[in-house]
């Protein structure tokens, strides 16, 4: 889940789940039926809402989809890095 630090949403993962979804004219009801993950994950993943995501599902999900981790995720350096 995106953090909350004084009052704007810092997002260090972005999750393209939706955008691929979309390009490829699926539903998040059909990955759910072609992966065997429910569709409440799914929807948490769909809108960026999970904290951790599992990496059989992801697996799965790169299977079905036809396209890699870095299609799925996107690492976005933090402007107020954690270390120093």
């Amino acid at each position: 889940m995106p953090k909350l630090v004084i009052g704007v949403i810092v997002t260090m993962i972005k999750i393209h789940l939706s955008r691929i979804l979309g390009e490829k004219r699926l539903t998040q009801a059909d990955l759910s039926r072609k992966t065997g993950i429910r569709p409440n994950t799914i929807s948490e993943m769909y809108n960026e809402l999970v904290e951790r995501i599992n990496l059989d599902y992801l697996d799965l999900i790169c299977e079905t989809l036809d396209c890699k981790v870095e299609d799925i995720l996107e690492y976005i350096p933090n402007k107020n890095k954690k270390i120093k």
